[in-house]
């Protein structure tokens, strides 16, 4: 259970790709001019992270390690035309706006890292969970830079939503400021990593508010972890 745990905590924060690996940052600062954007890029992406984490375990055995890289891009391209088809068939208007970064996934290094680094040394169910928060954890990143620069852009947020969600994400779309004539810098590539760096140092902020030591129990002479809050 604490391996599962660990995965989990290093998924999502410990270990995020995006903001402690910085892999990835293509498509995170490509598209993330609105959450609608990131939320269906994070989906895809998370897509990919699972069913290749899945696959290479089970066969990582079977797999030799002289051509275990081009097997590897081999899978994940296969996931990458699903689920490429699939927002062809059911959201072509928002595969329209992704473009390019779609199929730019199959180059995404953090999917690659996750596939050599620990699907390919590891049970599938550790590997699918491992690509599951990997994936929530990119997503997340996606989600708020996208959020964070479209209420500062556009002065809304899930704006155009309905491309995702159809009939029912018309509802969804909020405008948060009545006359707003918006804020070009946030929606342009500069506010994408101006933004993504205020994130990576709230990280690195709240990761330094908390130190843990190492002690010595002088009634047992073992260590114990505290705490210590600056």
């Amino acid at each position: 259970m604490n391996q599962y745990i660990k995965i989990t905590k290093n998924g999502l924060w410990n270990n995020n790709q995006a903001l402690v690996a910085l892999l990835g940052l293509c498509p995170l600062l490509a598209v993330t001019n609105n959450a609608v954007n990131a939320i269906a890029l994070g989906i895809a992406t998370t897509f990919v992270l699972i069913s290749s984490n899945i696959t290479i375990s089970i066969f990582r055995n079977h797999i030799s390690k002289e051509v275990r890289i081009p097997v590897f891009v081999l899978l994940i391209a296969s996931f990458v035309t699903i689920i490429e088809l699939l927002m062809q068939s059911f959201f072509y208007d928002l595969y329209l706006i992704l473009g390019i970064f779609v199929p730019l996934i199959v180059t995404n290094c953090a999917i690659l890292g996750r596939a050599e680094a620990f699907a390919s040394k590891n049970s599938w169910g550790k590997s699918a969970l491992d690509g599951l928060m990997m994936g929530l954890g990119f997503s997340a990143v996606l989600f708020l830079l996208g959020s964070v620069r479209e209420i500062i852009g556009n002065g809304t947020l899930f704006d155009q939503s309905a491309l995702l969600l159809g009939s029912m994400g018309e509802s969804l779309s909020v405008t948060l400021f009545d006359n707003y004539q918006g804020t070009l810098l946030a929606v342009l590539p500069p506010g994408a990593f101006i933004g993504l760096g205020l994130i990576v140092a709230l990280k690195n902020l709240i990761d330094l508010k908390t130190i843990k030591t190492t002690m010595v129990d002088p009634h047992n002479n073992k260590a114990v972890a505290t705490t210590i809050n600056i």
